[in-house]
């Protein structure tokens, strides 16, 4: 059976259409992953263990955070920078504070800039690895473990970094399923 000309038009659009959805969906992750791997637009990676050796030379890492537009969280650097050797584990944390009468989860994003610096920047442990959930009026110190790969001053534009500065961004995510029926529950018995 042959389709027809119009027939035939609209199944080619919405295959097309169909087929940009998926490659709008997969991008997200695929963009990420490809990110965490390369340092692409200041990303740190993730490592497992602390570096091979450090070096007599220093950096300062500056810490930011912020809230995403609707985040009632309150959120911010306990220490605002730091001097390192490079190769030298840091360690640095960040407060979070639930105001509200509710519990709410978070994930975190992050980057590094200079951006040259997002490739050599390397996190052992991370609050941002999970999501968080904070209860009412629940305050929490978040660590962060991170060091300074020595690669970078043999790096083209990395041996010229001497500052780096680790942002965080917390956006609201679903409540995970367990906290999400306890919120029910307490919603249903203040009613």
């Amino acid at each position: 059976m042959a389709i027809s000309g119009p027939t035939k038009t609209v199944l080619q659009t919405v295959s097309v259409v169909v087929l940009m959805g998926g490659l709008a969906w997969a991008s997200v992750p695929f963009y990420d992953w490809f990110c965490r791997v390369t340092g692409f637009g200041g990303t740190p990676g993730q490592v497992s263990a602390n570096s091979e050796g450090i070096l007599d030379q220093t950096v300062t890492v500056r810490f930011d955070g912020s809230l995403n537009d609707g985040m009632s969280w309150e959120f911010k650097p306990v220490v605002n920078e730091m001097e390192i050797r490079i190769g030298e584990t840091g360690l640095a944390f960040y407060e979070a504070y639930n105001p509200t009468d509710h519990p709410i989860a978070g994930q975190a994003s992050y980057n590094v800039t200079p951006y040259a610096a997002g490739a050599f920047f390397e996190k052992i442990e991370c609050f941002c690895f999970t999501e968080q959930v904070l209860a009412p009026g629940e305050r929490v110190q978040m660590p962060v473990s991170f060091f300074v790969d020595p690669e970078i001053v043999a790096d083209r534009d990395g041996k010229f970094v001497h500052t780096i500065t680790l942002s965080y961004t917390f956006y609201e995510i679903d409540l995970p399923e367990g906290y999400a029926a306890l919120e029910q529950d307490s919603q249903t018995n203040l009613n």
